[in-house]
């Protein structure tokens, strides 16, 4: 499962955390170091995405350069939290002095007093995109008949499917894709009737095309208000949080997040 539908959290130590970085140490140096998850459709992948222009333009808010720090996400958000905000990575590289797509979720804030999280820039859900000329309307799951489904087997659109109604739909799931993008393709291509994945994934293929609609996923277990996405810095590093704070409150007035978003065929639902 993926660290950014929150499905797994944990505690981390306190030993060993590194001393936060200040503004006055990110203006002296002349650059921000932003922590952004590797192969993350729409948000980063192979240095364009979302997230690699809000942290562009969030240094350029602070007066310094854009300097990228790409990881692999660990096994758990507690792992990458201390890999890349208040520790740094046992290979040697990190922390990041702002990491990008954090949840904003209260027991993982209760769970990592290291950090400090906040800023919440994205609210994301659970969606299903379907082809219109074969399934005009979907008020369940159960008129998908027996329509084949793209879905990424190890994310929460992927659980979600094949645990609905039972597993009712498990043999009509074709689960070998990477990501929502993937099965956005894919249901594209015509090779299913329709895919189930993150809004942000599968808008980034499909918005605008009057042959398919996205939805939200019809099952009861599928989180209603969806998760928001926003930075963590180190928990002392006051003062770098409230500028980060305050220049996402100004490009978000500026229309500049929405331009963003907009420019990867997202649409931004401010968290």
């Amino acid at each position: 499962m993926r660290r950014r539908e929150l499905l797994a959290f944990g505690a981390v130590a306190l030993a060993g955390t590194a001393a936060a970085t200040t503004l006055a140490q990110v203006r002296e140096r002349g650059h921000l170091v932003v922590g952004l998850y590797e192969d993350m459709p729409p948000f980063h992948v192979k240095g364009r995405g979302i997230d690699v222009e809000l942290g562009q333009a969030l240094a350029e808010a602070l007066g310094v350069k854009f300097s990228p720090l790409p990881f692999n996400a660990d096994e758990n958000m507690a792992d990458d939290l201390r890999n890349m905000v208040w520790k740094g990575h046992y290979l040697g590289y990190g922390p990041a002095d702002v990491l990008m797509h954090v949840p904003v979720d209260r027991p993982l804030i209760e769970a990592t007093p290291q950090a400090r999280i906040f800023a919440p820039y994205y609210r994301e859900h659970v969606v299903l995109a379907r082809r219109l000329q074969e399934l005009p309307v979907l008020d369940g799951l159960s008129q998908l008949g027996g329509g084949r489904v793209a879905v990424a087997g190890q994310t929460l659109a992927g659980w979600l499917m094949i645990g609905a109604d039972g597993g009712a739909y498990r043999e009509q799931l074709s689960t070998q894709y990477k990501d929502g993008c993937e099965a956005a393709r894919a249901l594209q291509r015509g090779e299913v009737v329709a895919a189930a994945g993150l809004a942000s994934e599968l808008e980034s293929v499909l918005a605008g095309d009057a042959a398919f609609r996205i939805e939200p996923l019809p099952s009861p277990r599928a989180p209603r208000d969806g998760w928001a996405a926003g930075l963590a810095v180190k928990r002392d590093a006051t003062d770098l949080a409230e500028a980060l704070q305050q220049a996402l409150d100004r490009l978000s007035k500026a229309g500049r997040v929405g331009e963003i978003f907009a420019k990867y065929k997202v649409a931004w639902r401010p968290a």
